[in-house]
C-alpha cells in the first residue's frame, strides 16, 4: 500500500522566543542568529528533500522555508498561522499574571478566547482544516512527500490530534528549527484521522534515507 510522508517544522528564532513573549499573529522576521543557526543546522544535518513546501504566511515561517528548502517555491496557506494572541501579543505570561481576561484564557476553557483574539477552539478547528486540506490533497494528487514549516503552537496542535502514538500538547515541544516526520497509511487515515509519528528532524547525517 501507499504512503505519504509529512514533515512539520519549526520556524527560526526571533526576538519573540527570546524574551518569551506571545508573538501570534504578530509578522516577526527572523533574528540574524536565527538565520544563522538554520543555515548551520541545514549543513550539519540532514532535512528531507521534498517535492512540495507549505509555510505560514508570517515572515519568520517563510524566511525559515526559503533557508531550509531554497530550490522549492514556497506555498503559503493562511490557516497555518500561529494562534491569533490579541491584546496579549508582545507581552510574557508573567506581565499578564494579574489581568483578568488573560486569567479567564489561561483556565483551561477552550471556548474562552484571548482578549480580541482567538480560542483554543477556534484555533484547533483552523489549523485541523489546514492540515487535512494538505493530506487530501497528497491523497488526491499522488505527491508522496512535503514539508510543512509553521509554528511551534500549530504543530503541538496538530501532533496532538493526529500523531500516533497519542500524547498531549505538552509532550510535542520542540526547538527552533526542528520538527517531526509523520507517515500517512490512506487506511489509518480513512478510519481513524491518524498518522504515526516516526522520527524528529533535523536528522544526524548519518541516518539520512532512515525512518
Amino acid at each position: 500500500m501507499q504512503t505519504y510522508t509529512i514533515h512539520l517544522i519549526r520556524h527560526g528564532m526571533t526576538q519573540a522566543n527570546l524574551d518569551g513573549t506571545y508573538a501570534g499573529h504578530q509578522d516577526l522576521e527572523l533574528l540574524p542568529e536565527g538565520r544563522k543557526e538554520l543555515q548551520k543546522m541545514k549543513e550539519d544535518y540532514v532535512y528531507p528533500e521534498v517535492p512540495v513546501v507549505f509555510s505560514s504566511p508570517l515572515k519568520r515561517a517563510r524566511e525559515s522555508a526559503s533557508i531550509l528548502f531554497p530550490d522549492n517555491e514556497i506555498l503559503i496557506m493562511e490557516d497555518l498561522i500561529e494562534y491569533n494572541f490579541g491584546e496579549f501579543e508582545g507581552l510574557t505570561a508573567e506581565r499578564l499574571k494579574d489581568n483578568k481576561h488573560f486569567k479567564e484564557w489561561f483556565s483551561g476553557d477552550g471556548s474562552v478566547p484571548a482578549l480580541h483574539g482567538e480560542s483554543n477552539q477556534e484555533f484547533t478547528v483552523r489549523v485541523g482544516r489546514a492540515f487535512e486540506k494538505i493530506v487530501e490533497g497528497l491523497l488526491k494528487t499522488g505527491i508522496t512527500e512535503c514539508a510543512i514549516v509553521t509554528h511551534g503552537g500549530v504543530i503541538m496542535t496538530l501532533m496532538a490530534m493526529y500523531a500516533l502514538p497519542e500524547a498531549p500538547m505538552t509532550d510535542w515541544m520542540l526547538e527552533n528549527g526542528a520538527g517531526y516526520t509523520l507517515r500517512l497509511t490512506p487506511t489509518l487515515w480513512t478510519h481513524g484521522r491518524k498518522l504515526e509519528a516516526v522520527t524528529k528532524l533535523p536528522l544526524l547525517k548519518e541516518k539520512k534515507g532512515e525512518h
